[in-house]
């Protein structure tokens, strides 16, 4: 089995800080931007936050996954020879495709929230009595997706570990054992 860092890398630099990153978001800045003087300025502390964080997590996402396809044409002699290896692929595809989705629809709505940079909130997804109803809506949403992303991409981290844990060599002997036998 041929060594992989690079794509190995972009894999884990790039999950690391699309679950970081979304996570301290929901952790600290979206309750910090309370700390503002005003509504208007919550508004705009959570949202220039995270304008500033898109790009970066673009890039993570990017990197994951041209890792991700590395790491799969790596290993594809394993997927077909060790038992457990697809599964284990198909299961981590899924929740890529997942925390994928639900990423775009947060930029969606975040979108929304953000046409007026100002927008007054009273957190980062909790509307002021202000607030447009289009941004309401939107908040509403975002407060539950914020811990979303970071809860499939936590996952994704715990597959990963499992995928590790099946590149052993004593595992790899045993899948392929038991792919031969049935």
């Amino acid at each position: 089995m041929a060594q992989d860092t690079l794509s190995r890398s972009l894999h884990d630099v790039g999950l690391a800080a699309w679950f970081g990153g979304t996570l301290a978001n929901a952790v600290a800045l979206n309750p910090a931007s309370a700390e503002a003087d005003t509504a208007n300025g919550t508004g705009r502390v959570a949202n220039t936050g995270w304008n500033k964080w898109t790009p970066v997590n673009a890039a993570a996402i990017g990197a994951h996954l041209a890792g991700s396809v590395g790491e799969l044409a790596g290993n594809r002699s394993r997927l077909v020879a060790q038992r457990g290896v697809g599964t284990m692929a198909l299961t981590k595809t899924c929740l890529t495709v997942a925390a994928l989705a639900v990423t775009g629809y947060s930029r969606l709505l975040g979108r929304k929230v953000n046409k007026d940079t100002s927008v007054p909130a009273l957190a980062g997804t909790e509307p002021a009595a202000s607030t447009p109803d289009d941004v309401v809506k939107a908040q509403k949403k975002l407060s539950a997706l914020q811990w979303a992303v970071p809860a499939l991409t936590g996952a994704l981290i715990v597959i990963s570990s499992l995928a590790g844990e099946q590149q052993r060599a004593g595992e790899v002997k045993k899948g392929i054992l038991a792919r031969l036998t049935g």
